[in-house]
């Protein structure tokens, strides 16, 4: 069993950043892809970007490229989205997750969620 943590959310302007942590315990996360999903209010959760297990390879969703920046520190466990250039529509729920597989289909652990709130 892996838990997963989230923490690092809050409100901030538009133009502001925000650093969000997933500190994982039970197991080590080595051995699974990371990622980071979101849920705004009305919508489905959707990936907004993925980290190998080594952190070789990234992938982000279009809308946050060149803003968000997905890390990991295996030996501390821990998973981290580096948010800049925050937007209004960046406000959602931000969950952390775990999977075998690096397309993160089947996720095997979530983390309970952060709330970013981004005002304009």
């Amino acid at each position: 069993q892996v838990q997963l943590v989230e923490s690092g959310g809050g409100l901030v302007q538009a133009g502001g950043s925000l650093r969000l942590s997933c500190a994982a315990s039970g197991r080590t996360i080595s051995r699974y892809a990371m990622g980071w999903f979101r849920q705004a209010p009305g919508k489905e959760r959707e990936l907004v970007a993925r980290i190998s297990r080594s952190a070789g390879a990234t992938w982000y969703v279009d809308f946050v490229k060149g803003r968000f920046t997905i890390a990991r520190d295996n030996a501390k466990n821990t998973v981290y989205l580096q948010m800049n250039g925050l937007k209004p529509e960046d406000t959602a729920f931000y969950f952390c997750a775990a999977d075998l597989d690096y397309r993160l289909q089947t996720i095997d652990y979530w983390g309970q969620g952060t709330q970013v709130t981004v005002s304009s």
